[in-house]
């Protein structure tokens, strides 16, 4: 389904979203599968969907969002909002202990 709306939206919507908090890691990777390409952020305190009823966390660090795309063989590099490449200092800062922000990755 997320591949052919992907086709079929293509120039108007390029990347479909998954949430990890809500899906899990393997509900997750089952929409990557699907055709979802944008794995979300780390987040660092996320409440609403664990207030909602979800139990699976509120944090993932950037090594443990790659290791989950990588598992199912789908590289993945860090973006900004509008899906461009961060700068090498924002990349650098984003996997420091101080970095721990709502930072994003985008499947390839």
């Amino acid at each position: 389904m997320h591949a052919v709306a992907r086709l079929l939206l293509h120039g108007r919507i390029d990347n479909i979203q998954t949430s990890w908090v809500k899906l899990g890691d393997t509900g997750t990777q089952a929409m990557l599968d699907g055709g979802a390409n944008d794995l979300g952020g780390t987040l660092m305190e996320e409440t609403i969907s664990r207030m909602a009823g979800s139990g699976n966390g509120s944090l993932k660090t950037i090594a443990e969002l790659e290791a989950m795309a990588a598992a199912i063989g789908r590289p993945a590099r860090q973006r900004t909002t509008e899906y461009g490449t961060p700068s090498a200092e924002r990349m650098a800062t984003a996997r420091s202990e101080e970095g721990r922000q709502a930072l994003t990755l985008k499947l390839l």
